[in-house]
């Protein structure tokens, strides 16, 4: 976003592109010897667990309380146990290739007389790799040998009268040429998680103290997490600046209570929010001191999980600029006034009142929310968000940390977490790889072929190769806005056609050689149903350019079918340092190659060409906010064709169903303000093909808009900065 002004050709990987139908940190702590072994002589490394928390299916279960599951999630106190019939089976996919060497066993009473143990590279083609008649059961340990992804233990003649029993399958073995030594998981979060108790002396000082280092620090390397034990915090006002994180570490928001506020507002900067990036507020109740709390943010700054006893108020000290946000899963007992802000987001929330609306307030599942009246007022009311998971959290269980995953929902409303309990899982912190400052990408990678997940703490990451997400299931969990910088023109991270991959708090800032691409979720082509258990994106922002020079042609690829992309930011620079039409140079924001994707939260903003492309089928938007990119020199350099300018949000003409609700696009050509865009949107016209509520505006008549989507709606004009809408399309 801008602070400058008043702000009230199909590419080569998707044409191949398939259909398919609907039903289908090193820790720092480590001694040098430790990093040493897993640099030197892995052919030699000691093999390491690789099974834990990967995917599994079962030919059958006993009951909801045995899943398959259970036999790899290093609880020895949980099982699988199947139905009470031979034959019966287990299948552990690893998530990529490995050279296994041991399977170790521990049965439960009803165990396996008869079982093989069979691997396959593609899980079609099977050998075994050891069987037995006489098996006594108890804990088993087998010596294997094999490269294999998947690994099947068939069971033929049960020793029991009931079914097959297993509190645990462990698979070990190494993966590109050797494992090195166990890299432990949990420890100590690091200097940069500063964590409270209620009686923690002089509270207010210590936050005071890091707000100042904060404040105004837009583009600085400090990354900070303040995380509240569950108590009650009497006289606090907690002011949060860029990069932190603040946070109850109970596992309901009501277990973490506020007498007082978390508050933004934008001192710093005379009254304007514009800026107020990279920062979030999460899992706390607060009783704010004057019955309303102030978050007077722009992009990049959820507000979630928080129940607020009073009233919210969006808007700076002044009423200034602000330029839109994000709330999720929060219960908001007053009302809540966004007065200034243009558009704003609300998602599987509650509120007591909402005030009034600029351009674009878009809700989901809100219970509270003002009925649907676009474009006066501009409110696009969903009475449910069709599929949504909320954001993984780290909290305290006793004394010890767990991560709690929560689950799937589905046509939600109101929040996930009133009430008690909420669907979900809870992983110890010790099933995470706890990634700190001066980690490389070799030992983190080595974590995730382990089994472990990773928790990012507070800090700036520097990797020269990809972080490869391989195994389904796995969390990959930022706290205080953790950054990872692509060096050598690196893609940051990718993640493999795996169920369930969750991706969550972090930021990926393009480095100054030119990366392809910076996120990839799935590779191309990947074909792989994931309805049941999506991958998902939350809080994942990208930033090129602004804290320096910075590159990547095409910022997040999402091939996988399914995924679930919830609020990010995916941002070109239009400030700060390494900036320019050539100088940040990044063409396309996002594009989408699988089908069935979600997007709930999409704000993409300001690339040279394309800010988002879509090439699968069915997919869904549910808010979107765009400015294309300011720095434009003149006409000729975003000609496209015979169209004048790319436009913000660009479905294929080979779609046959897209539906997206509540979308904008805004224009500030402040270098040639003669410049015309066509259209914000672009889209097949074809009956699957649908739009609501869209609009474009032109910031203080710096250039203009000829249409909203292709050839409908009427042109922008003037200075008058007033939006030109289309309702429904076609």
């Amino acid at each position: 976003m801008s602070v400058a002004l008043v702000r009230s050709s199909r590419p080569p990987e998707a044409a191949s592109r398939r259909r398919r139908t609907p039903a289908l940190v090193v820790i720092t702590t480590l001694v040098a010897t430790l990093l040493a072994a897993v640099q030197a002589a892995p052919a030699q490394a000691a093999p390491v667990l690789l099974s834990q928390g990967s995917a599994v299916t079962a030919s059958s279960q006993e009951n909801g309380g045995t899943a398959a599951s259970n036999a790899v999630d290093g609880d020895g106190g949980t099982r699988w146990s199947s139905a009470f019939a031979d034959p019966q089976w287990l299948r552990i996919d690893l998530g990529s290739p490995a050279a296994l060497s041991r399977v170790e066993l521990a049965w439960e009473t009803a165990h396996a007389k008869s079982y093989r143990i069979e691997l396959s590279t593609d899980g079609n083609d099977w050998t075994t790799a050891y069987s037995t008649t006489t098996s006594a059961g108890g804990n088993e340990t087998l010596n294997i040998s094999g490269d294999a992804r998947y690994v099947r233990l068939t069971g033929t003649e049960r020793a029991t009268g009931y079914g097959y029993s297993l509190w645990e399958f462990k698979v070990f073995g190494t993966r590109d040429g050797g494992g090195g030594p166990e890299i432990p998981g949990g420890g100590d979060l690091g200097p940069n998680v500063h964590v409270f108790d209620p009686s923690t002396p002089d509270i207010q000082g210590k936050v005071d103290e890091i707000f100042k280092k904060q404040e105004s620090a837009q583009f600085g390397l400090d990354r900070h997490a303040l995380m509240f034990k569950p108590g009650t915090y009497d006289n606090i006002n907690a002011q949060i600046g860029f990069y932190t994180q603040i946070a109850g570490l109970g596992l309901n928001p009501d277990d973490t209570t506020f007498n007082g506020d978390v508050t933004v507002d934008a001192g710093w900067f005379d009254g304007n929010a514009t800026q107020n990036f990279w920062r979030s507020a999460e899992n706390l109740t607060l009783n704010p001191v004057s019955g309303t709390n102030r978050w007077a943010v722009s992009q990049a700054a959820p507000f979630r999980r928080m129940h607020v006893k009073g009233g919210l108020n969006l808007a700076p000290d002044g009423y200034g600029w602000a330029s839109g946000g994000y709330i999720a899963d929060s219960k908001i007992d007053g009302t809540v006034g966004p007065y200034s802000q243009q558009q704003w987001y609300t998602r599987d929330s509650s509120v007591g009142g909402w005030t009034n609306a600029v351009w674009n307030m878009t809700f989901s599942g809100v219970q509270g929310a003002p009925a649907a009246s676009y474009p006066t007022p501009p409110y696009t009311t969903l009475d449910t968000t069709p599929i949504s998971r909320e954001k993984p959290f780290l909290y305290l269980d006793g004394n010890d940390y767990k991560v709690f995953v929560p689950a799937k929902r589905v046509n939600a409303r109101g929040v996930s977490w009133d009430g008690g309990t909420q669907p979900g899982e809870s992983i110890p912190l010790e099933r995470f790889y706890v990634v700190k400052q001066g980690a490389t990408a070799a030992t983190i990678n080595a974590a995730l072929a382990q089994g472990l997940n990773l928790l990012f703490t507070p800090g700036v990451y520097h990797i020269d190769r990809t972080i490869e997400v391989n195994r389904a299931n796995t969390v990959v969990l930022g706290l205080g806005l953790a950054t990872i910088i692509p060096d050598n023109g690196v893609t940051a991270m990718k993640v493999a056609d795996v169920d369930g991959v969750k991706l969550a708090g972090f930021l990926i800032d393009a480095g100054p050689v030119n990366s392809e691409t910076l996120l990839e979720v799935g590779p191309q082509g990947a074909s792989a149903d994931h309805a049941a258990n999506p991958t998902s994106l939350q809080d994942v922002f990208v930033r090129i350019g602004g804290a320096g020079p910075g590159k990547a042609t095409t910022s997040i690829v999402v091939n996988s079918d399914d995924t679930i992309i919830d609020h990010t930011w995916v941002w070109r620079a239009d400030h700060g340092e390494g900036w320019g039409w050539e100088t940040n140079r990044a063409d396309y924001g996002v594009r989408v190659n699988g089908d069935d994707v979600l997007a709930t939260g999409l704000f993409v903003e300001h690339f040279n060409k394309y800010d988002v492309e879509w090439y699968g089928e069915r997919g869904r938007t549910i808010f979107f906010q765009n400015e294309k990119a300011y720095d434009a020199p003149n006409q000729e350099a975003i000609q496209n064709g015979d169209t004048k300018g790319y436009a913000a949000y660009r479905v294929d003409d080979s779609v046959e169903q897209h539906e997206g609700w509540g979308m904008g696009s805004y224009c500030y050509y402040n270098v040639d303000p003669t410049i015309v865009q066509q259209h914000g949107f672009k889209a097949p016209v074809k009956p699957g093909v649908k739009f609501h509520n869209l609009l474009v505006v032109s910031l203080g008549g710096n250039g203009q808009y000829q249409h909203v989507i292709n050839n409908v709606g009427s042109p922008t004009s003037g200075t008058s900065t007033i939006p030109s809408t289309v309702t429904n399309f076609p």
